[in-house]
């Protein structure tokens, strides 16, 4: 009588975003899951080859840079089907232009599980290198991440010159290689003296930061021929301007659940203290040098 192999258990596919270059910026579950791999599919034109470091020595790596999308869904069909730990590493954050759906559907239509772990996208890296917040208090508290026009089309409701309207701070992802066009768009809706920034590579060894205005920055950033990847970010937040206003989270006046208001009362007494402190200290200050304390 012969033991029947048990078949393989089907394994979990690991969607890992791996942020915007800097392996430090990896999250902890990200680099626990690539330690554990046993097949690590990335992509090689956009992902820091520093952070397969994290690998273990004999682990199996896919650079999906020259794939179409059925070699991907295949490799990872086939490695999870096995039993093996396999791992998806997308630049930045997976849901966010990472053609992340039209791989996920072919692993439900074969039955293979999968989670997806979030990473740091290039527009926040962006913001962190331009020491900028993307939201301004008293200004912008809207933050639009788009793109022109390419292979994938843009809905025509969703164009740049109809987004400048809303003059809120805008993350221009995969387009810095059209910047004349985003600029024509742009001034549909925002002054010529709007502050504009290009970050190209944020977080990388070789991180290039070009400002101007929006007047301006095509010009900059062709002269340093960048024409891809990189983040173009526009609006009055990311200006000095923003940095005038403070908001009212930390303000004494603003209250929430951790920090209440003190009551009325309490305020007419310490008002009363500090007074009588006051008159106190002013009295002593009035004495003579020679007197004498009273005991």
């Amino acid at each position: 009588m012969t033991n029947a192999v048990k078949p393989k258990k089907t394994s979990v596919v690991y969607f890992v975003g791996a942020g915007p270059g800097d392996p430090e910026l990896l999250t902890v579950k990200a680099m626990r899951l690539l330690k554990k791999a046993d097949v690590v599919v990335y992509a090689g034109s956009l992902v820091e080859k520093s952070i397969l470091k994290f690998c273990r020595k004999g682990v199996k790596l896919r650079d999906s840079s020259r794939m179409h999308l059925g070699e991907i869904t295949g490799a990872l069909v086939r490695a999870a089907s096995s039993g093996k730990k396999t791992v998806r590493v997308h630049s930045g954050d997976p849901c966010l232009y990472g053609a992340l759906r039209e791989q996920t559907q072919v692993l439900e239509e074969n039955g293979v599980p999968y989670e997806i772990v979030p990473g740091v996208s290039s527009a926040f890296a962006s913001a962190a290198a331009l020491k900028r917040e993307l939201t301004a208090p008293m200004g912008t508290q809207t933050v639009i991440f788009t793109r022109l026009n390419g292979r994938t089309p843009v809905p025509e409701s969703e164009g740049l010159a109809s987004l400048a309207a809303h003059r809120a701070t805008i993350c221009v992802f995969l387009s810095a290689g059209m910047m004349d066009k985003v600029v024509a768009e742009l001034k549909k809706g925002y002054a010529p003296g709007t502050p504009v920034a290009v970050v190209y590579r944020a977080t990388w060894k070789d991180q290039v930061i070009i400002k101007g205005v929006l007047s301006d920055i095509a010009g900059r950033v062709k002269a340093a021929g960048i024409t891809q990847h990189a983040m173009i970010i526009a609006g009055a937040a990311i200006g000095d301007a923003a940095l005038r206003d403070a908001s009212k989270l930390y303000s004494k006046g603003f209250t929430h659940g951790c920090r209440a208001a003190p009551s009325a009362t309490f305020q007419r007494n310490l008002f009363r203290s500090i007074k009588a402190v006051a008159a106190k200290v002013a009295l002593g200050a009035k004495k003579p040098r020679g007197a004498k304390r009273k005991r």
